[in-house]
């Protein structure tokens, strides 16, 4: 039989998986540019 979470405890995970994929996001966001800047393009 399933124990019912908390609900802080359900919006704490969805708020650290969602900021987890807003940084990840950021990260690669980052790595594209240094890669476009080494290769010459600029914005």
């Amino acid at each position: 039989m399933p124990t019912q979470t908390s609900f802080p405890r359900r919006l704490g995970w969805l708020v650290l998986i969602w900021a987890g994929s807003v940084l990840a996001l950021g990260v690669v966001a980052s790595v594209f540019r240094i890669l476009m800047s080494m290769a010459g393009l600029t914005a």
